[in-house]
């Protein structure tokens, strides 16, 4: 049961990871932004970014570093919550 629950949460941790990193490519086509779907991307991970852009806004106004930093602050919590799982199996 308990391995089946962390295939469970790392799954969800990598559809997140690839949500993010479509929003990202999304938002650098500026004719897709009303489509349903990038609007549906934005819903779900717009929130998320949008608290790491707070803690480091884009640089000159230009180059946008805090994706990085919510991709390295997801796999952080993924590597957490995993590990604290396998440790009650």
């Amino acid at each position: 049961m308990g391995q089946y629950l962390i295939q469970a949460v790392h799954i969800l941790f990598v559809s997140y990871t690839v949500l993010l990193f479509l929003r990202i490519i999304t938002s650098w086509l500026p004719n897709w932004q009303m489509s349903h779907f990038v609007r549906f991307l934005a819903f779900y991970t717009d929130p998320y970014l949008f608290f790491f852009r707070r803690l480091l806004p884009p640089l000159g106004g230009v180059l946008d570093l805090s994706p990085l930093l919510a991709f390295f602050a997801l796999r952080l919590l993924e590597m957490v919550l995993l590990r604290a799982l396998s440790f009650l199996q």
